[in-house]
């Protein structure tokens, strides 16, 4: 890079003042998601990243800075990881600033590991700029997948409000953080050959033509007209409420008048969220009977605890218009501290118990992705929560569904980021397949969402009532719900391979 006067200067800093600078930018980066989506500011901050590493005098030092960079950036995005711990701040309120510091700098962990490789491959400006999209979108797909994954705050999401988000309809959300980085890539590699002007220019004009070829990839919004009728349900229990003996009945009464309520085209089908009452399946009847008759013939769908021996399960049941039980869905993809503890038994000895779960044991997973029939509303797949945060829960289900239902109690998540964060996810669930989304949540956001990923219509945060919403029909499948992460992931590797390969035959 030539010898410019930013050059010179960051060359003048010291590697704590410089970790401190890519922490910055990963704060600036972290502006990129919802509900800031502020897509200028992530794409400068994810430049300033890619310069940070190339001017870097190691891999260990770009490893360093891509670690701090990687702070910086979930620390912003997943603040709002301390609010279940302050719904009961007696016991757990102790563990929030530990939660956000181990899980920030843990993740980080993948982004410092990818700068580190990026740099010892990148011993030229050119070999550095196909090294960096590689090796940073493929440290984006491992986190998805290892240890049972967390892709909340995936780069390729600062694209959410935009028509760019349409590119994963062909390639994921993987691949649209691929395409991110690379577009950052090139940029950069201008920025760096011919000044920063040149550079800024050129990351405009890319962004620019990046949301552009996205729109033309957005799919057509279809008739809902003579399409089944779905009343979602929000309650908006508040945490700190929803299990207090003196509120229970007040949200459940709430639940079953909203389900009564009277409409000019009565809905097909009734969803309350998830954990919608406080009894187990088993000790439900009664609460289920009351259920069916406040939504007459109509079918219900609601999330409770459902156990089976000494198992306890996060569950979806159907029950139909005699308060009868037609199907059940155990979720699969469990919260680690928080529906379960690894080493339960160890940490329930310690009294260290998982925020959801009743005990240091917690519950059980279910079997997997399963389809749920709904007669004439077609096939449904059911996600529980944190489940429609992983794109490959869907491309793993046994078969097509037609549509996606999601229960789920946001509550935990605050007021500010969460629950905007996991609409978006919810959101972009829907572009990838070319599937409606029903996203039913205790405390908001409930929305009705196309095929396109557009919200057709919702209720806001921390409201109660009821929206009775036609279901959009399924569009056609996409390139993506065909082939799911491995082509990219299994392409990702070789690239990062190869040009390993390359830098070492040139070193020898």
């Amino acid at each position: 890079m030539p010898e410019g006067r930013v050059a010179v200067w960051y060359g003048d800093r010291s590697q704590t003042q410089r970790m401190g600078l890519a922490a910055l930018g990963g704060v600036v980066a972290g502006l990129g998601q919802v509900p800031f989506a502020l897509v200028p500011l992530a794409v400068a901050g994810l430049l300033a990243l890619f310069l940070m590493t190339a001017l870097s005098e190691s891999p260990r030092r770009a490893a360093g800075l891509g670690w701090a960079f990687g702070t910086g950036y979930f620390a912003l995005t997943l603040h709002w990881i301390v609010e279940p711990f302050l719904v009961d701040i007696a016991r757990h309120g102790w563990m929030a600033p530990f939660a956000l510091i181990l899980l920030a700098g843990g993740l980080a962990l993948f982004w410092g590991l990818a700068a580190g490789v990026a740099r010892a491959i990148g011993g030229t400006p050119l070999r550095f700029a196909l090294a960096f999209p590689v090796a940073l979108a493929l440290a984006e797909l491992v986190r998805g997948y290892v240890l049972t994954g967390f892709p909340w705050a995936m780069i390729g999401y600062i694209w959410t409000e935009t028509p760019a988000l349409y590119w994963s309809r062909l390639v994921g959300p993987y691949g649209v953080t691929f395409l991110t980085l690379a577009l950052v890539a090139v940029a950069g590699g201008v920025l760096w050959r011919r000044g920063l002007g040149v550079g800024l220019a050129i990351a405009v004009a890319t962004s620019a033509a990046f949301v552009l070829g996205g729109a033309a990839l957005a799919p057509p919004e279809q008739s809902t007209e003579n399409r089944p009728i779905v009343r979602l349900v929000q309650p908006n229990a508040p945490q700190h409420q929803k299990w207090d003996p003196e509120f229970i009945p007040v949200f459940f009464r709430r639940q079953l008048e909203f389900s009564a309520a009277p409409a000019e085209t009565p809905p097909d089908l009734v969803i309350w969220p998830e954990t919608a009452i406080p009894w187990p399946l088993e000790r439900a009847d009664d609460a289920l009977r009351y259920i069916s008759d406040a939504a007459g013939d109509r079918p219900v769908a609601l999330g409770l605890l459902r156990r089976e021996g000494v198992r306890a399960h996060n569950a979806m049941a159907v029950i139909d218009g005699a308060g009868a039980v037609t199907a059940l869905y155990d979720k699969h993809h469990l919260v680690p501290f928080g529906e379960y503890m690894p080493l339960g038994h160890i940490a329930a000895w310690a009294g260290i118990n998982g925020l959801a779960a009743r005990d240091g044991f917690g519950y059980s997973p279910g079997p997997g992705p399963a389809l749920v029939g709904f007669g004439a509303l077609g096939q449904a797949l059911p996600l529980i929560c944190y489940e429609a945060i992983f794109p490959h829960n869907i491309t793993q289900a046994p078969d097509r569904p037609d549509w996606i239902m999601h229960i789920t109690n946001d509550a935990w998540f605050g007021q500010i980021a969460g629950p905007y964060q996991h609409l978006a996810q919810a959101r972009a669930r829907a572009v990838e397949q070319g599937l409606p989304v029903v996203r039913v949540a205790n405390t908001g956001i409930s929305a009705m969402i196309d095929a396109g990923g557009r919200v057709m219509d919702s209720l806001p945060l921390g409201a109660a009532g009821f929206i009775d919403a036609p279901l959009p029909p399924p569009g056609a499948p996409t390139l993506y719900s065909r082939t799911g992460d491995w082509p990219l992931g299994i392409a990702l590797g070789l690239a990062l391979l190869v040009l390993g390969g390359v830098a070492r035959s040139n070193r020898d």
